[in-house]
């Protein structure tokens, strides 16, 4: 099976449980089934209770605030695995509801994560890797 390369820069791959946050009309839906694709399952909504080995996050400047976004982040973070993949992923600069990189690294801060890798994953998403310090 040929894997689809923005995939696997994010670190998804066969089996792995992906819960999905923010997600709304104007996502980018040939990431979300590549992922899928990778995973071998659907992602998991926001209300999923069991464990999680990675997460995505779709957020635009209109969802809230840096707090707003540390919270969820917070909420991304309670099912999420040690050693979980968390990306956080947000219209490119150029579109509107972009958020900048510095309020996405703020509110990773603000819940003792560490904004690490940023990645274009597709013409209109960009997305920063969230892991927790010391790793």
């Amino acid at each position: 099976m040929d894997t689809n390369p923005v995939v696997e820069s994010l670190g998804f791959s066969g089996d792995m449980v992906v819960q999905e946050f923010g997600w709304d009309e104007d996502v980018d839906e040939v990431v979300r089934e590549a992922i899928e694709t990778a995973c071998g399952q659907q992602m998991e909504y926001e209300d999923f209770q069991g464990v999680a080995d990675g997460a995505i996050i779709w957020w635009r400047s209109d969802d809230g605030d840096v707090d707003a976004l540390s919270d969820l982040m917070l909420d991304a973070m309670r099912n999420l695995d040690d050693g979980g993949v968390m990306w956080v992923l947000s219209p490119k600069a150029s579109l509107p509801d972009h958020v900048p990189p510095r309020d996405i690294e703020e509110a990773a801060k603000a819940v003792g994560q560490h904004p690490t890798t940023s990645e274009v994953v597709s013409p209109n998403w960009s997305g920063i890797r969230i892991v927790s310090r010391g790793r």
